[in-house]
């Protein structure tokens, strides 16, 4: 497998990432994938884990795919992957699928029930993990994740379901972000469809039984 790289646009892409389509935005280059192959895998594994990893004490909910899931959507056709690259190589990533059944902690029988319409078309989307690399989390690497991902839906005149965590919402505003960055681009309507609480009864400092 060769490791040189062609230069597309300011980005230095390898060239054996064969990539479906790609989006060059000044220094970042956005490349679409079906399959990843192995040796960048384990460079957006790395990337993965290291930008999800805290979440695993952080979210009751498990946030967190283990190495052979990640390797497991990473080679499934049914999900897209957007991968950024700038210099230094990996910086972001999204996945994008409409076959909702490759969601485990979804239920695709809820959005087609709500959004009718967008099931007789197949267009309903669902957005999955985002990962910007360490100390690019404040850059353009979002933002061109979110244009290329979006642009996608658009077109489709799409819904798209997505979901995030309380501590990402409550410490990194994601939400929000995710609904300022979408709307400068295309309008669109935002709504939280659904929410879980999880709840915990501690019988060791709960004392003795009453009488």
């Amino acid at each position: 497998m060769t490791t040189e790289v062609e230069e597309r646009g300011r980005a230095r892409i390898p060239d054996d990432a064969r990539a479906l389509d790609h989006w060059v935005f000044g220094p970042l280059t956005v490349t679409a994938h079906d399959t990843l192959e192995p040796v960048y895998e384990e460079s957006y594994w790395r990337l993965y884990e290291g930008a999800f990893g805290p979440l695993r004490t952080e979210a009751a909910a498990r946030q967190v795919l283990d190495r052979d899931e990640f390797s497991e959507e990473m080679t499934d056709p049914r999900v897209t992957k957007y991968l950024v690259w700038d210099d230094d190589g990996a910086a972001g990533m999204t996945t994008l699928t409409q076959d909702l059944s490759t969601v485990p902690w979804i239920s695709p029988h809820f959005y087609a029930a709500r959004y009718p319409d967008h099931a007789a078309r197949d267009a309903i989307f669902y957005l999955g993990f985002i990962l910007v690399r360490p100390g690019l989390r404040s850059s353009r690497v979002f933002h061109r994740l979110m244009d290329v991902v979006t642009d996608r839906i658009s077109a489709a005149d799409g819904v798209v379901g997505y979901d995030i965590c309380a501590f990402n919402i409550t410490t990194l505003n994601f939400a929000d972000r995710i609904e300022t960055v979408v709307g400068r681009r295309h309008p669109a309507a935002f709504a939280e469809v659904d929410s879980q609480h999880y709840f915990t009864t501690d019988f060791l400092v709960a004392g003795p039984p009453a009488d």
